[in-house]
């Protein structure tokens, strides 16, 4: 329970920094930490348009989409301290929980007709099955040099010895922060603030969305932003004390938020028939962390 609490606070200025870090860069003053916030609030309280050529996979998709979120973030779990759920595989049930809230957005989308919106959810799909491996590789590389199946089993086993184990926790630090711009659709993949609909990815997929349902999928993106962040914290968190592992869970959370606002400050879009290559190729990198894991285990001669 403690995590996903923590993760929930941490979802409410996540966005905030990102966006205050990319004004300072920029040299202007910017929006306060918590103006994303007061704005999905706004939306929370309107309420919903539908048009009449869409079904009640519209109107439903927002819902199991924030839900399917809600669902991997009782998953996750703090140091020591278990997630709501956590069984043997539970890294599994988390990959395709979330998948299962993105089929639902991108069926939504195609369900309003819209060229457009098809575009994007075609997208959306490749861009998420390309992705899907990396995130695989790189937590069944941790199983087996664990020997363990769940979240919170492989993090507590987890012990950075060799100087080798150093390396492989940069590299998934990379891929799970490479595979949260993905997933939230950011530079370099996708800009959230573009209005040119034949670059936009998950943008043009809600265009159609309003009021509580938008609210919903933004205040989606904030949640998805601090558990990928919550993951990154529990590969270096170790078992430390609770007054020492919630400083600690905060701090990696703004440093990320830091990281992913300087990202998209410095960092230019790919080119759309570049970004499959670019998330290819996170599966390579995965693959180094387990060729290092076989290593470390003496498996290679």
């Amino acid at each position: 329970m403690i995590s996903f609490i923590l993760i929930v606070l941490a979802s409410l200025f996540f966005t905030g920094i990102i966006n205050r870090t990319k004004s300072i860069t920029s040299g202007r003053k910017g929006p306060g930490i918590f103006q994303p916030m007061k704005d999905i609030v706004r939306l929370l309280k309107k309420g919903s348009v539908y048009s009449k050529t869409t079904s009640i996979i519209f109107q439903i998709a927002p819902s199991i989409y924030f839900a399917s979120i809600i669902m991997a973030i009782m998953v996750i779990p703090l140091g020591e301290y278990k997630g709501i759920i956590s069984f043997e595989g539970d890294f599994v049930f988390f990959a395709y929980i979330l998948g299962v809230g993105k089929f639902f957005m991108i069926i939504s989308a195609l369900d309003t007709g819209s060229s457009f919106e098809g575009m994007g959810a075609s997208r959306e799909a490749l861009f998420s099955m390309f992705a899907e491996p990396a995130f695989f590789i790189l937590m069944g590389s941790f199983a087996l040099l664990t020997g363990h199946t769940s979240f919170q089993e492989i993090f507590a086993s987890m012990h950075f010895g060799p100087y080798i184990s150093y390396i492989l926790g940069v590299l998934a630090t990379f891929v799970l922060a490479m595979i949260t711009m993905i997933e939230n659709s950011r530079i370099p993949i996708d800009d959230p603030k573009t209005h040119l609909e034949l670059t936009m990815v998950h943008e043009v997929m809600i265009l159609d969305n309003s009021g509580f349902d938008l609210g919903m999928i933004l205040y989606a993106t904030n949640l998805k932003f601090a558990m990928y962040g919550a993951l990154i914290a529990n590969l270096f968190m170790g078992s430390f004390p609770l007054y020492l592992t919630i400083p600690f869970f905060f701090g990696i959370q703004i440093l990320f938020a830091i990281a992913v606002g300087l990202l998209e400050s410095f960092t230019a879009r790919f080119r759309m028939n570049h970004n499959a290559q670019y998330i290819l190729a996170l599966s390579s990198v995965s693959l180094l962390i387990f060729l290092g894991v076989l290593v470390i285990l003496g498996q290679l001669n």
